[in-house]
């Protein structure tokens, strides 16, 4: 068995005693007991044979924004990455299908988990070496820890390499992947800002990227708004029931028409993840929106 850590080195896996229970987004959580003072609660992830891709470039990354990634492991046919433990979950359950004791997102939350995952992404997509496409982003992989405190998960699934990259395996998850990654497995930056789009219209309407159990013509979440977003009219009829009225009416338009572009069907269209950051850190702070007038939308044609 290999063991790395954030160091990059190679040791020996350590037998300490350890308690452990079952997350609910499919990770264990791990005390590891390594002396009286250094209790470390983790997240295990366990991965296919070739799931590594990338790991030794994600150990030092080091954002805010972005699940820690401790240390990962490789046994035989076993490939295990180890994070920080984020104790709220993911995302989805906090948005759909609330269980009775789970309180409901407000307006900024909403807002405030968007910001910081645009934040993680521009990370990857800009200030990492080298730039990374995330490529799998969805409300699964953002995790919460106190206070709804925001990060992107499941590193070491992201490519590394050049602007573009064609697949003929797209791997994403249906319903977030961008049309033209998922018809050529052509994928770029503007894949992930369309994916960020379906989540943030996720958080906005309080429905799934995809839901059979709706009517057909709503099904698809993005195919549902695209006729909407055409008519500001119709704009209240997409803010999620569950917020009961309780947003500014300016803000409601402002996260929507970011969303529009980002979901746009031609790629070229899309905004920058650094146009996204600044528009979505607008409007997440009430002291601004109340101050100044927040950007309508990030810099390009909605």
């Amino acid at each position: 068995m290999g063991c790395f850590g954030r160091s990059g080195k190679s040791s020996k896996p350590k037998r300490d005693k350890t308690t452990t229970r079952c997350n609910a987004d499919g990770a264990t959580c791990v005390g590891i007991k390594r002396g009286s003072n250094d209790d470390q609660e983790v997240a295990i992830k366990k991965l296919d044979c070739n799931g590594l891709q990338g790991t030794r470039e994600f150990l030092a990354a080091d954002h805010p924004n972005l699940v820690k990634l401790i240390g990962y492991c490789v046994a035989a046919e076993q490939r295990l990455l180890v994070y920080e433990y984020m104790p709220l979950g993911s995302l989805d359950r906090h948005l759909f299908d609330l269980e009775p004791d789970r309180p409901k997102l407000d307006w900024y939350t909403r807002l405030k988990i968007p910001a910081g995952a645009a934040k993680g992404l521009e990370y990857l997509h800009d200030k990492m070496n080298p730039p990374t496409i995330y490529r799998d982003l969805k409300c699964s992989n953002i995790l919460l820890g106190e206070e709804y405190h925001h990060k992107l998960s499941d590193f070491g699934l992201e490519y590394s390499g050049d602007n573009t990259h064609v697949s003929t395996r797209v791997m994403g998850t249906y319903g977030y992947c961008a049309p033209e990654y998922a018809m050529s497995g052509q994928l770029t930056f503007k894949s992930d800002i369309y994916s960020f789009g379906v989540v943030l219209l996720e958080l906005l309407t309080g429905r799934k990227a995809i839901d059979t159990k709706r009517p057909k013509e709503e099904q698809y979440l993005a195919a549902w708004a695209r006729p909407l977003f055409k008519d500001r009219t119709k704009f209240f009829l997409m803010a999620d029931p569950q917020l009961e009225g309780q947003y500014p009416r300016k803000s409601l338009f402002q996260a929507l028409a970011i969303s529009a572009m980002c979901i746009h069907e031609q790629p070229t269209s899309r905004p920058a993840i650094s146009e996204v950051v600044v528009a979505l850190n607008c409007l997440a702070n009430p002291k601004h929106h109340d101050l100044r007038p927040c950007p309508s939308s990030p810099r390009g044609s909605s």
